[in-house]
């Protein structure tokens, strides 16, 4: 009975999948594929940096700079080091896979061997809900979930994650940012502040990537 549960579970999983991933066109190729890069935001945590060292007492700033790191530390490890291994769910454009031939890929890339959970998301998911509880501010949540959730879309679009993958590794981000929130509020002292300045440089500097990132893609198809 479990057994065939998990079947249908599988089968829907991989129907929605092959649905998102046959919707693509050149244009999308290239902005997926750059807005799935890890090195692309580098200028938006910097943003959340900056928040950080204008709002935050520095001894308060040390620590939050740690509990993010030690977030995307234990959201990738557990997923990639713990919980893949035991899955082995391949990914769907892997070659071993049996849908494989069906799978849109962009510019070969396929990812590596298995692909539950995936660790984009974990990751991704990881910064964005502990951004959320540090600073409670409206815009800025809807916009850091938003880049998550195109962040996700971006890796069944490219061929390497099913939704269960993605659905699987932003809970995992969940719990590691809510965990380690817990503990950073115990050992920083830290309380929400009301008033945060220069709150929207984030989303303005993560905006103006996305703004770039269009245009390099309409660029590459001319």
């Amino acid at each position: 009975m479990i057994s065939e549960v998990l079947n249908e579970v599988v089968n829907i999983d991989t129907n929605l999948f092959l649905s998102i991933n046959r919707m693509h066109s050149p244009f999308f190729d290239y902005f997926m594929s750059t807005f799935s890069g890890k090195w692309i935001w580098v200028p938006m945590y910097a943003a959340i940096w900056y928040v950080m060292l204008r709002n935050f007492h520095w001894k308060v700033m040390l620590f939050c700079l740690v509990a993010l790191a030690l977030t995307i530390t234990i959201a990738d490890q557990v997923g990639a080091t713990l919980i893949r291994p035991y899955v082995e769910r391949l990914r769907p454009a892997n070659l071993e896979n049996p849908i494989s031939d069906m799978v849109h890929i962009v510019n070969g890339y396929r990812g590596g061997r298995y692909g539950f959970p995936s660790c984009h998301a974990a990751n991704t998911f990881g910064l964005a809900f502990f951004v959320w509880f540090l600073f409670r501010k409206r815009w800025l949540t809807v916009f850091i979930m938003g880049w998550a959730l195109l962040t996700c879309y971006s890796r069944i679009y490219l061929g390497v994650h099913y939704p269960g993958d993605l659905l699987a590794g932003a809970i995992l981000g969940l719990l590691a940012a809510y965990l380690v929130y817990l503990l950073f509020m115990k050992v920083s002292g830290y309380k929400t502040m009301k008033k945060v300045l220069h709150i929207n440089a984030p989303i303005l500097i993560g905006g103006l990537t996305i703004v770039g990132i269009l245009i390099y893609s309409t660029v590459m198809i001319l």
